[in-house]
């Protein structure tokens, strides 16, 4: 760079000292070893990261170096102590609205605290974006999904994989109780038996639990239509037929109750039957129905029957 006709200029004097010389060849200051020891030491403690060093306000060239440095060191202090509070507002109290407040200055100064703010935004924000759908699907709704798009520019790498993770798990979600919400309610309310909840684009636990829920339907619908059949068949005179489908537990307590059902009332219908043709076809008298372990209404009927026969 150029120096002016204006500028100072140095003149050597011996090695332990310096003289500034202006435009007019007048000594205008005399630097001496003794007199920037102690900038010296300051600006090599505080290369090694020691801030604690303030220069004395003084006179002269020497004055206005300590004033510039101890400027310099207040911004350093300024920025770094901002970045611990920072730091410690986010890590330990969980604070994601916390950022940098500005460094005196201009520059550098400034470009840094904003260049810190924006890193820390970037990586906030869709950790909060992911807390909100979270939080969404804790309460029950699971139309939000992590949006993908920071501002205007897409957000990738890292912060992506974590937005995309937990879209797909909404979605699963989604699927899974949009699904078993229809099996639920088409056998519940509808009484349509058959459905199956589809498990196409599940995976691992969700799949396994939706193969579980189609597993209790189809058990559940084949052992209705078996005592559907087995009572129908009963309505239209058949008595020939019983439930033979696998059951456990209350449904096995039905099945077992139907059987015993259906055999009284075969046995109560072949001992009229047969007590009817002996006296109506055969002329043979005092025939007696006999239906063993019947009670109820099924042995006031074979009563009756045996009283008329007799």
């Amino acid at each position: 760079m150029a120096i002016s006709a204006e500028s100072p200029k140095w003149a050597a004097m011996s090695e332990n000292s310096a003289m500034r010389v202006d435009s007019s060849g007048l000594e205008s200051d005399t630097l001496r070893a003794s007199d920037l020891r102690p900038l010296l030491a300051a600006i090599t403690a505080a290369r090694d990261g020691n801030f604690v060093h303030v220069l004395e306000p003084g006179d002269g060239l020497v004055g206005e170096l300590g004033a510039v440095f101890n400027q310099l060191v207040d911004r350093s202090v300024h920025f770094s102590t901002e970045l611990t509070r920072v730091r410690r507002e986010i890590v330990r109290h969980g604070r994601l609205d916390e950022r940098m407040e500005a460094s005196p200055g201009y520059g550098a100064w400034a470009t840094r605290v904003h260049d810190v703010n924006t890193v820390i935004g970037a990586l906030v924000a869709p950790a909060a974006n992911a807390t909100r759908v979270l939080d969404a699907v804790a309460g029950g709704d699971l139309t939000q999904r992590v949006d993908l798009h920071d501002g205007t520019r897409q957000l990738r790498g890292d912060l992506r994989s974590l937005g995309r993770a937990v879209n797909k798990m909404v979605d699963q979600l989604s699927l899974f109780t949009g699904e078993v919400t229809r099996v639920a309610r088409e056998v519940g309310t509808e009484g349509r038996l058959g459905g199956r909840a589809k498990a196409q684009g599940l995976s691992g636990s969700w799949r396994d639990v939706t193969e579980a829920v189609n597993t209790m339907a189809s058990r559940l619908t084949a052992q209705v239509r078996d005592i559907a059949l087995v009572t129908t068949a009963v309505a239209r005179g058949d008595l020939t037929r019983t439930v033979t489908i696998e059951a456990t537990g209350e449904l096995l307590e039905l099945k077992l109750t139907v059987n015993t059902m259906v055999d009284q009332l075969s046995a109560f219908a072949d001992e009229v039957t047969r007590v009817a043709r002996e006296v109506g076809t055969e002329g043979q008298l005092g025939g007696r129905a006999q239906v063993r372990g019947v009670s109820g209404v099924w042995k006031d009927l074979t009563d009756n029957v045996n009283f008329m026969a007799s």
